[in-house]
C-alpha cells in the first residue's frame, strides 16, 4: 500500500494517487467510488437491444468497458442505427435484383411478394447480425 496515501475522510475510505480513485471499504474488501452518468434516457431499437444483449452474455469485458467509460449508450445507438439502415439497403438492393416492388402495388400475388419480402428481411437481418451484432 504504499503507492496509496491515506486521505481518509472516515476510517473506512482511501485514497489512491496512482489512478485517483477514492475506495470505500464494505466487509474485508475495498471498492472504487465510482458512478456512471446516468442523465440520459435512451430508448433502443431491436438490434441496439440484441447488441447489449450479446454483450453482458458474451463479450463482458467490452460490456464493462464501454459502461464504465460512458460509452456504452453511445455504442449502442450506433449499432442501432447501422443495423436498421443495412437492412433497408439489403432489401432495397435485393427487390432491384429481383425487379420485385418495395411496396405492394397488385402487379404480383398478394401472398407471393410478402413471402418475398419476409425471405428479404430474414436474409437481411441475418446478415446484420453476423457483421455488427454478433462480433
Amino acid at each position: 500500500m504504499s503507492n496509496i496515501e491515506n486521505k481518509n475522510v472516515s476510517k473506512d475510505v482511501i485514497y489512491d494517487e496512482n489512478n485517483g480513485l477514492y475506495y470505500t471499504k464494505i466487509g474485508d474488501y475495498y471498492y472504487p467510488n465510482i458512478a456512471v452518468d446516468n442523465t440520459e434516457k435512451v430508448t433502443l431499437g431491436k438490434y441496439g437491444r440484441a447488441r447489449l444483449r450479446y454483450l453482458k452474455g458474451y463479450r463482458k469485458g467490452l460490456y464493462t468497458e464501454l459502461l464504465m467509460t460512458g460509452k456504452l449508450t453511445e455504442h449502442l445507438k450506433e449499432i442501432d442505427l447501422k443495423a436498421e439502415e443495412k437492412v433497408k439497403n439489403i432489401i432495397n438492393s435485393m427487390t432491384k435484383k429481383d425487379k420485385i416492388p418495395v411496396y405492394y402495388d397488385d402487379k404480383m400475388e398478394q401472398l407471393e411478394w410478402v413471402k418475398c419480402m419476409n425471405n428479404y428481411k430474414n436474409i437481411a437481418e441475418e446478415i446484420v447480425n453476423n457483421e455488427l451484432i454478433f462480433c
